[in-house]
């Protein structure tokens, strides 16, 4: 009677997993449509978007060398993109986190010689010191690495990228700044027919807080593009932030 009863409940417990696992997958549904990469392509001289199956990374020439916003889902279509676009991932300089939800880092490794930037909010603790190597997800990296802050300006080779906060996605989740002109927002926000809007719903942290973020991004007097990790890129930047998030 005992294990009948153990049985009756090991399979009741697994009905419910099952019922709650396909709740979840119907409700993640809608949102993974709304989800539009741009293909692997120079989307302008110097900047280069690489379509990795539902995300987009971005590379920006930066003399012989190169720089990039996040690093992607899948390292091996990653590595056939760039290869396509016949860029060499030894001459990766940097990488910058938009933040570090694994289809944003998955490809980290195949940047060898990359410093990778960050928010130090993306890290679950924070000691002060600088640990030797950096641990994301399950991945530990040798790669050389800085936390980054609010209006920071990192300057490369050839160009100069302004750090921009906007929480919300993730604790962490940064926005960067090409050369006044171009701005990269990982997925802090998503655009809607050529509009701002709010990030993903189902995979983020805090709207509130993402919603507030957008005082940080909504005045930038010399901006023209928008690029998003989802949901493409416009180049009107006044009329994608002539509207109000809710």
């Amino acid at each position: 009677m005992k294990r009948f009863a153990r049985q009756t409940f090991s399979s009741y417990a697994i009905n419910v997993f099952i019922l709650f696992a396909t709740a979840c997958l119907m409700s993640m549904k809608p949102e993974n449509k709304k989800m539009e990469p741009i293909e692997t392509k120079e989307i302008v001289p110097g900047i280069y978007s690489i379509k990795d199956t539902f995300v987009n990374l971005f590379i920006i020439r930066d003399g012989d060398s190169y720089v990039v916003i996040d690093a992607g889902s899948n390292q091996k279509v990653i590595a056939q993109e760039m290869k396509s676009l016949k860029i060499n991932p030894d001459k990766v300089e940097a990488i910058l986190l938009t933040h570090t939800h694994p289809d944003h880092i998955a490809a980290i490794g195949l940047f060898k010689n990359a410093h990778i930037y960050l928010s130090a909010n993306e890290l679950e603790t924070v000691d002060g010191l600088k640990p030797d190597k950096l641990k994301l997800g399950k991945e530990t990296y040798k790669n050389e690495f800085s936390f980054v802050k609010h209006q920071q300006i990192i300057r490369f080779k050839a160009i100069s990228i302004q750090v921009i906060s906007t929480p919300g996605h993730t604790l962490g989740s940064t926005s960067y700044l090409l050369n006044r002109n171009y701005l990269f927002v990982g997925d802090a926000f998503s655009l809607n027919n050529g509009k701002v809007d709010k990030p993903n719903e189902i995979y983020t942290k805090d709207m509130k807080t993402a919603i507030e973020s957008f005082e940080n991004i909504n005045n930038l007097p010399l901006a023209e593009f928008i690029f998003t990790a989802h949901t493409g890129y416009t180049n009107n930047y006044k009329n994608a932030v002539k509207t109000e998030l809710k």
